[in-house]
């Protein structure tokens, strides 16, 4: 039995290693490229009590590039100063308009009701949704709409360069690119048929405008609370293509500044890693926290290739991340532990219906 233990902690070790490696080999990252075009870029923030934040995704905004831009903003029912920031920024730059929510309507969540609310009254030939978080760079969207007309994609998705500055945003944040970058090839977004190799993030999402309006994805997933995914999903079932990258230093964004903030926020998708199944990420997480245990038993040099594949793919995903593996990989007990609290967290909250983000239930 212990045998048998080992043999699948291995394999399934050799299997990460194998997906990350395709991550590396394929490199997943927007190219620098000029745009020859002129197009109208609607960039839409849905924002609910973003009042820190939108001062740095404005000013990002405006030192762009690409200037051609119109900058929307929903006001999702916020009780701080949020429409204030935005007023104040609109004042100075035309592009930028506020947006005010007239009250959540049933069945919706609010982020899928703020983003289709934009979508109604952009204009730009393409839609660039972000995060209130987010911070863009130099030339990203001239390298995105770039990468979109070379591979003739519909929606465009990356993942953003996480910024952590204290302890407790390196014990919990490098979780999702672990997650992800050893279960997914993003290649395989791009090329592959199947519905599981879809992935997107709703921190940086870029559509083709027509495409959107035809297919209206943040109404078809209103009541989704990972209405990325989903979306991603459906644009692969309808044959529109989908692209998936990794950030770099053009996209940041800084997710979580608390642990108790981390553990609500992946609370709400953890388990969509995983197709869903809390069995498979209950799996995922007991082979990569406690798999060393059946190989100690069995002999050392198991136990040592456990422990030597582990830190390999560890290595990896922190130079794909773009994060510094020094002080990442010494809290890898820590986001071990903080996985379990999240996925712990996730089935709790869900068989009460406590389940609430920024004050509304997604349960």
């Amino acid at each position: 039995m212990i045998q048998i233990l080992t043999y699948t902690v291995l394999g399934f070790l050799c299997l990460q290693l194998l997906n990350v490696c395709l991550n590396v080999i394929f490199h997943q990252r927007l190219k620098q490229a000029d745009w020859p075009g002129n197009n109208l870029v609607s960039i839409l923030i849905p924002a609910r009590n973003e009042e820190d934040n939108l001062p740095g995704v404005l000013n990002s905004l405006q030192n762009l590039s690409y200037q051609n831009i119109e900058i929307l903003v929903f006001d999702d029912e916020s009780n701080d100063g949020t429409a204030n920031v935005v007023k104040s920024f609109a004042k100075i730059d035309q592009r930028i308009k506020l947006f005010q929510s007239d009250g959540l309507k049933e069945s919706w969540r609010g982020k899928n009701y703020a983003c289709y609310q934009l979508a109604q009254v952009a204009k730009g030939d393409y839609f660039l949704f972000i995060d209130a978080d987010v911070l863009l760079n130099t030339n990203i969207i001239e390298s995105s709409l770039c990468e979109m007309q070379k591979r003739k994609l519909s929606l465009l998705s990356v993942f953003p360069k996480q910024v952590m500055k204290t302890s407790a945003e390196r014990k919990s944040v490098p979780v999702m690119n672990y997650i992800l970058l050893s279960l997914l090839p993003l290649v395989f977004v791009r090329y592959s048929p199947f519905k599981a190799h879809a992935a997107a993030n709703g921190q940086y999402m870029l559509f083709d405008a027509v495409a959107y309006r035809k297919y209206q994805p943040h109404k078809r997933f209103k009541e989704s609370v990972v209405e990325d995914i989903r979306i991603a999903q459906f644009y692969k079932k309808v044959k529109a293509k989908v692209g998936c990258y990794l950030g770099d230093e053009r996209i940041s964004c800084r997710m979580y500044k608390g642990y108790d903030e981390a553990i609500a926020g992946f609370s709400k998708n953890v388990f969509m890693f995983f197709g869903g199944s809390r069995l498979l990420g209950i799996l995922f997480w007991s082979f990569t926290s406690l798999g060393f245990i059946p190989a100690f038993i069995l002999g050392m040099e198991w136990f040592v290739s456990v422990l030597l594949l582990t830190l390999i793919i560890r290595i990896m995903i922190a130079k794909l991340s773009r994060q510094k593996f020094g002080l990442n990989g010494m809290q890898f007990l820590q986001q071990q532990v903080f996985m379990a609290q999240v996925m712990l967290n996730a089935i709790m909250l869900e068989r009460s219906k406590k389940l609430v983000w920024k004050g509304r239930s997604i349960a």
